[in-house]
């Protein structure tokens, strides 16, 4: 199915022709830098808090304290008091409730917490955390990951009540990487956008994986998606039926279980924003679907791991996702409503075939199955420069004036074992621009995703632009001032404290 070509008449926005592509040369993939003449792409790093086991990110409510929440994979958020002041007991402690995690590297855990818009009068925060598999689940999976509402001790605003917890999605996972896991709530709409990876292991097939087709490209599952929903609504909403795989599948493929895999109560405890692009109307469900009903929670499809996701504070607040790659190509998307990101047809953007992982075909199909076009990413990483992408964020803060509209995000390591991440800064094709294109993906055009220009971000008082630390993930602060989370051992060893939390300042 994925060798199929489909002729021009489809428009094509891969970018799969952009001279800013990553190449694919000697078996290697290569990332073309293209720095932006004039511009000294330097910045420093100031510590702000310390003695973390793996942090995943920063957050700041706009509940008027000025506090920074520091987030922990092994399960605890803690506050930077305005002051810089660490303090010493957690905001939020889930370590009794997460899966056990493996020290060396796992991509489980607390992965993320959003604070509801009027957080400063409700007291909702929203948490991503991956709990050990609970009993409704197939046998032999790793994990079931929760999306859970807590609210604020209303006698303590440096403590969340535990006990009030709601959960508003139980997901389960065949595999322990591919999580996505972010949450961030639209600056504009107000709604609660969610990020979830494939189901795991790689290539997207495997245990658990629509045969034929993947998830990530199977609209009758929640894996491989952005989610959208509204939680200050309770508009009703649904949740797939049984079907059968058929078609044309891949028969050594293992067949997805016979019942969906996560529980969601849309119409109880979130509404469906009206404008989801499956809310109203169904599209024509195809015979490789595991299932008969599209969740009309579902924005956007066909990513692979979005394990980082923030929206521009700015501009016209466009959503940004940083899609960790399969063995070649790392990306960075804008998402926009209904829009197909093409994995695993594509990994980035180029061709990708499921049994040759590391030999990108020459041709394939630039649409989805419906014959929608697969969007590219505007920024497109090789190896060359390390493993998995993290970020990125539009910088909007008053410290650094020169990086203001820019992208920043960086890599995680040049290997699991050698913590040499590096940063990188992206410049739209029209400076200042900040990814301005349509929100809904019919309206989208080559020129409109056209690919940015990336260079390299040197920190100064580095002999180079590796960091000598592993790049962990980004925040800001309600200031707009962005931060960088790291730590020198990769993965959620609790007996090793070496994460730190840095805040991006003027070079010098």
């Amino acid at each position: 199915m994925t060798g199929n070509i489909i002729g021009l008449t489809k428009m094509d926005l891969s970018n799969a022709r952009s001279p800013r592509a990553a190449a694919f040369k000697g078996n290697k993939s290569l990332t073309n830098l293209a720095p932006v003449p004039g511009f000294k792409a330097e910045i420093g790093l100031e510590l702000v808090s310390e003695n973390y086991t793996a942090p995943m990110m920063v957050a700041s409510p706009d509940d008027g304290t000025g506090r920074l929440f520091a987030v922990d994979q092994i399960g605890v958020a803690k506050i930077v008091d305005a002051d810089g002041t660490t303090l010493p007991e957690p905001f939020l402690d889930l370590r009794d409730n997460i899966v056990k995690l493996s020290p060396k590297y796992d991509e489980r855990g607390l992965l993320s917490i959003a604070f509801h818009p009027d957080y400063r009068k409700n007291g909702r925060l929203y948490v991503f955390y991956s709990a050990p598999l609970r009993p409704e689940a197939p046998g032999g999976w790793s994990c079931t990951n929760h999306i859970s509402e807590f609210r604020v001790d209303p006698d303590d605003p440096n403590r969340v009540d535990m006990s009030s917890e709601k959960v508003l999605m139980y997901i389960d996972k065949p595999y322990e990487n591919h999580n996505g896991g972010q949450l961030v709530f639209g600056p504009v709409d107000g709604y609660l956008y969610i990020s979830l990876g494939d189901g795991g292991k790689a290539n997207d097939v495997g245990n658990g994986h629509t045969p034929g087709i993947g998830n990530a490209q199977d609209l009758t599952k929640i894996y491989g998606k952005i989610l959208r929903i509204d939680v200050n609504g309770t508009t009703a909403g649904s949740v797939p039926a049984q079907k059968s795989p058929t078609g044309d599948v891949n028969v050594d493929q293992p067949e997805s279980p016979p019942e969906p895999t996560w529980t969601t109560f849309a119409g109880s405890l979130y509404g469906i924003p009206p404008d989801n692009p499956f809310a109203k109307t169904q599209p024509e469900l195809l015979d490789s679907y595991a299932y008969e009903t599209v969740p009309p929670e579902i924005y956007a499809y066909g990513l692979r791991n979005p394990a980082y996701m923030a929206f521009d504070s700015g501009g016209n607040n466009a959503l940004f996702v940083g899609e960790a790659g399969q063995n070649l190509f790392e990306s960075v998307d804008i998402i926009v409503r209904g829009g197909n990101y093409g994995w695993n047809i594509h990994e980035g953007t180029h061709c990708f075939d499921t049994k040759k992982p590391l030999q990108p075909p020459e041709s394939c199909r630039t649409t989805g199955y419906r014959d929608e076009p697969l969007i590219g990413p505007i920024f497109e990483g090789g190896h060359d420069l390390g493993l998995v992408i993290v970020g990125g964020y539009l910088y909007r803060g008053p410290s650094v004036p020169g990086l203001q509209g820019r992208c920043i995000f960086g890599y995680w390591g040049d290997s699991r074992l050698v913590g040499n991440g590096i940063l990188l800064v992206a410049t739209p094709p029209e400076e200042g621009a900040g990814g301005e294109r349509p929100m809904d993906a019919s309206g989208l055009t080559p020129e409109g995703n056209a690919m940015w220009r990336a260079q390299k971000l040197k920190v100064t008082g580095k002999k180079d632009e590796f960091l000598g630390m592993f790049v962990r993930g980004f925040g800001e602060d309600i200031n707009r001032d962005m931060y960088v989370v790291t730590n020198d051992t990769g993965g959620p060893d609790a007996s090793t404290s070496t994460g730190k939390v840095w805040k991006i300042v003027p070079p010098g």
